[in-house]
């Protein structure tokens, strides 16, 4: 059988991106004893790999695809062909922000304020040429962890990751200013793109992906509608297009389908149920395919 090798973020990203397979129909079970889950697909071949080195074992050909942040892409170099973007994080779907900061009470109100300072980060090789694009010289070292613990004691300034920004703030921290935004992109090597058979299966995985994320948040609603009301009720819906809309076996009645955020949903019923609506059934949605 011929098998596809896709490497799976281990580590931050992990959590999210099982539950988005999951949503786009392909279940992976991860054991905290294993590095290599299993799948209901026996054409995948999944192995953990932390996000930070899967471009470059993408790159290698170890992997024909896998997952990983753009910042980790750009970090590393690597040579791969980016597929599609996925823009889902560990705890949200908002992309993450490599950011420089200082203690609150630090006089640095800029970068330039870092010539000859210390500054600690994990994205390294990124946050060198970022400093020198702007014509900084300062020291810029790996950290190992505890990154934002730094921070005024051990180094000047830190690099670090965010996404809400709620850590920064509980470590007393001030952002000077913003270096790179990422989302999660999957990607895939050049040579297994040349292949008839991985390239369509990459293809159909990555539409599947695509159509989870959007359906995030959206849910379907369904309704019978009066042919009289019809106007009134569809005044009241943000549909992502026009609703489809079908005659019933009465000819005074209309049946009507609609994609909708489920935010919305508890202000849009009453609505519709006060616009003549009747028989209203909300319902979840994996995917949408566009």
């Amino acid at each position: 059988m011929k098998k596809l090798r896709l490497g799976f973020p281990k580590g931050s990203l992990q959590d999210s991106t099982v539950e988005l397979f999951k949503k786009a129909g392909i279940r992976v079970n991860v054991s905290s004893r294993s590095y290599f889950p299993s799948c209901d697909d026996d054409e995948l071949e999944i192995m953990l790999v932390r996000s930070q080195e899967m471009a470059k074992y993408v790159q290698d050909g170890f992997f024909d695809c896998g997952l990983t942040g753009f910042d980790w892409i750009c970090e590393s170099g690597a040579k791969v062909k980016e597929v599609c973007e996925l823009n889902y994080a560990k705890s949200g779907f908002r992309p993450v922000r490599w950011v420089l900061c200082v203690p609150e009470i630090s006089k640095i109100k800029s970068i330039k304020d870092l010539q000859g300072k210390r500054v600690a980060t994990e994205l390294i090789n990124y946050t060198k040429k970022y400093f020198a694009k702007n014509k900084v010289k300062a020291n810029i070292e790996f950290s190992w962890g505890a990154t934002e613990a730094k921070a005024g004691s051990l180094v000047d300034a830190i690099v670090e990751l965010t996404e809400t920004g709620s850590s920064l703030r509980a470590n007393k921290l001030r952002i000077v200013e913003e270096l790179l935004t990422s989302t999660t992109r999957f990607i895939a090597n050049e040579k297994a793109l040349a292949d008839k058979w991985k390239r369509e299966k990459i293809e159909n995985m990555a539409l599947l992906l695509r159509g989870a994320l959007a359906a995030e948040g959206m849910v379907g609603l369904k309704m019978n509608v009066p042919r009289k009301t019809l106007d009134k009720v569809t005044a009241v819906l943000p549909a992502l297009k026009k609703p489809t809309i079908s005659q019933l076996s009465d000819e005074n009645w209309l049946a009507l389908e609609v994609i909708i955020e489920e935010k919305t949903v508890k202000k849009i019923i009453p609505a519709l149920k006060r616009a003549g609506a009747q028989g209203i059934i909300e319902y979840p949605l994996n995917k949408i395919i566009y």
